[in-house]
């Protein structure tokens, strides 16, 4: 089958899109299929085989974040030169509502085309207010994917029609195979994000950090990802700022290496999430997981059978779950072994399958995709 999927966001700026999309691609293409990945990307910016650039992308404040954009006349140009070379059976865009390539393939494109969802925001006067300009390009849409049951709802409220739900998928092999780093090792606690967003909530984590430290002398907190560490520290005592280390943005094989080596990870997030692709991650790792208590990360916890869920932003309650956690060893053995089952759902080999028969639903006795007069 030739696929073309369609990446809103910038690929040298990745974030947990671009990353299901990434790895969407290569589990085709392993499969024997022929993939192409349209996405925004800066000059120079190294790409994979299968990705084409529709050109840079532009910041945008977008779902309580800064995404990275490519919309306009040269972009629209752009998407219909991708349409007629790739000849594709079927299309597959993701965030069409957001305004970069994802709208922008909707308008031009007529054949079969799928469609994933990944905000949640049950509030969105925007979407809402962009209805009747959405509305032409939805209904081009031959069948709906969303990543979650809240990102569901989020499209039935604002959007209408409904959606098939199919998670975002995880390499499990790959995080549960990945070797520990003993420096990394020994009452550690794992934070991955961008530090300086507040929705990732990084901030209640570090008010939590004294509350920790006080009751486990040796607790210690290692932060990946981007972003401003003095700002970061700001909520920190001083006295505890040689408890946090910054590893900056770390590979792939680091981020494995990292949460299979920690005890437990937390994942203090504030809200404006429809998944939680870094909990699976952490749970296929093995390691114990520690999440805030929206709707969507209680979802991928099984309600709290997989991992350990506080109320969200109550930093006291994080640091008392926390402390609770890394003192019980049975407690963390338990988590991984349920977390080990609980996992299988969103294996790459699972998900994948489901996605592709929602290709062939869609693509059965269809013609090509091709651009819109």
């Amino acid at each position: 089958m030739r696929i073309g999927i369609v990446c809103p966001y910038s690929w040298d700026v990745p974030g947990g899109v671009q990353y299901h999309i990434r790895d969407l691609a290569e589990h085709l293409i392993a499969l024997g299929h022929h993939v192409s990945v349209l996405a925004p990307a800066d000059d120079g910016t190294p790409l994979p085989p299968y990705a084409v650039s529709a050109g840079r992308a532009v910041p945008v404040p977008y779902n309580g974040s800064v995404a990275r954009l490519n919309f306009g006349f040269l972009s629209a140009a752009r998407v219909r030169r991708w349409l007629h070379d790739g000849g594709f059976d079927v299309i597959h865009i993701h965030e069409p509502t957001s305004p970069s390539l994802g709208l922008l393939a909707c308008w031009a494109a007529r054949g079969p085309i799928v469609a994933t969802f990944h905000t949640s925001n049950p509030r969105s006067r925007a979407m809402i207010a962009a209805y009747p300009i959405l509305q032409p390009a939805l209904e081009k849409i031959s069948a709906r994917i969303a990543v979650s049951e809240y990102a569901r709802r989020t499209l039935v409220e604002h959007l209408g029609g409904d959606a098939v739900v199919i998670p975002n998928g995880v390499d499990v092999g790959f995080f549960a195979a990945a070797e520990p780093k003993p420096q990394w090792q020994g009452d550690t606690i794992g934070f991955i994000g961008r530090i300086d967003e507040p929705r990732k909530g990084l901030q209640v984590l570090m008010r939590a950090l004294p509350g920790i430290v006080a009751e486990r002398p040796g607790a210690r907190l290692l932060v990946a990802g981007r972003g401003d560490q003095r700002e970061a520290l700001e909520p920190l005592p001083a006295a505890l700022h040689d408890r946090v280390e910054f590893l900056g943005m770390v590979s792939d094989e680091d981020k494995a290496r990292l949460l299979r080596s920690v005890d437990l990870y937390v994942a203090p997030n504030l809200g404006g999430e429809s998944f939680g692709i870094i909990l699976v991650e952490a749970m296929s790792a093995g390691a114990a997981v520690l999440a805030a208590d929206l709707d969507a990360f209680a979802q991928v916890l099984g309600q709290g059978s997989a991992g350990e869920l506080f109320p969200n932003g109550d930093a006291d309650a994080l640091a008392a779950a926390a402390v609770r956690v890394l003192g019980d060893a049975a407690r963390r053995e338990e988590l991984r072994t349920r977390a080990s089952a609980h996992v299988r759902r969103f294996d790459w080999s699972v998900v994948a399958a489901e996605i592709l028969s929602v290709y062939e639903t869609v693509t059965a006795g269809a013609e090509a995709v091709r651009p819109a007069p």
